[in-house]
């Protein structure tokens, strides 16, 4: 079993789920007292997002680096960051290890591919959804990227930093996201990418017909894949 490096605290309650969930895929692969083998540094989810919203990203990849150092000298055989939007610099903190990082939009994106999917849509948090870091990295396995129209990014943004990653999840706020869903289903996406970990909190595959692809559960599998092939 290969040890699985985590970069957490984006938010921690992100960083609990892919804890967890990589647990209980151990022990359901492998059966028994069996758990994953895991070295995680987690980081001040305030101290990158101010940095975030100044645009110092090469501040925000020196953290990041820092963090990914540290589990790989803590033994770590390759590198997940538990994020979406601090991607923006995955080729930073690459460039920072000698360990592989296992890249959340590849993963996403052969999921999608697997599906025989044309055109895909992402939700997630506004800085996700309003650049291209990620769509381009997904566009690059030859698949349409689209995003919902810019006046729906404020709403989601503020679920999302104010309910999701506080632990609240809303009702209210569930059928304001299966809508947006099922609306850009509609206008001809044949899936939708949960591109925020915390947005898998809301909205499961029971909720809505259009095929959803929750980005921290793709990326948990490829890493249990990896872990114990």
């Amino acid at each position: 079993m290969k040890t699985i490096g985590l970069i957490g605290g984006m938010s921690w309650e992100s960083s609990a789920v892919y804890y967890r969930d990589l647990n209980l895929g151990t022990e359901s692969r492998l059966g028994g007292l069996n758990s994953a083998k895991l070295a995680l540094a987690s980081v001040n989810f305030a101290e990158v997002t101010d940095l975030q919203a100044e645009e110092r990203w090469d501040d925000v990849a020196v953290i990041l680096s820092d963090a990914a150092q540290a589990v790989e000298r803590a033994g770590a055989d390759f590198l997940m960051l538990c994020t979406t939007t601090f991607h923006r610099v995955a080729e930073q903190v690459q460039e920072a290890i000698d360990i592989p990082v296992l890249h959340l939009a590849d993963v996403v994106a052969e999921a999608c591919k697997e599906h025989r999917l044309e055109s895909v849509a992402l939700i997630g948090t506004t800085f996700a959804m309003s650049r291209t870091f990620f769509t381009d990295r997904i566009a690059s396995h030859g698949l349409n990227v689209v995003v919902p129209d810019a006046a729906d990014h404020e709403w989601l943004n503020t679920i999302i930093y104010e309910e999701l990653v506080h632990g609240k999840v809303l009702d209210s706020s569930r059928r304001k996201v299966v809508k947006l869903i099922e609306d850009l289903w509609d206008a001809g996406a044949g899936g939708v990418i949960l591109g925020c970990t915390e947005l898998e909190l809301l909205v499961k595959q029971a909720d809505v017909e259009v095929p959803i692809f929750p980005c921290t559960t793709l990326h948990v599998q490829a890493a249990l894949d990896t872990a114990l092939a």
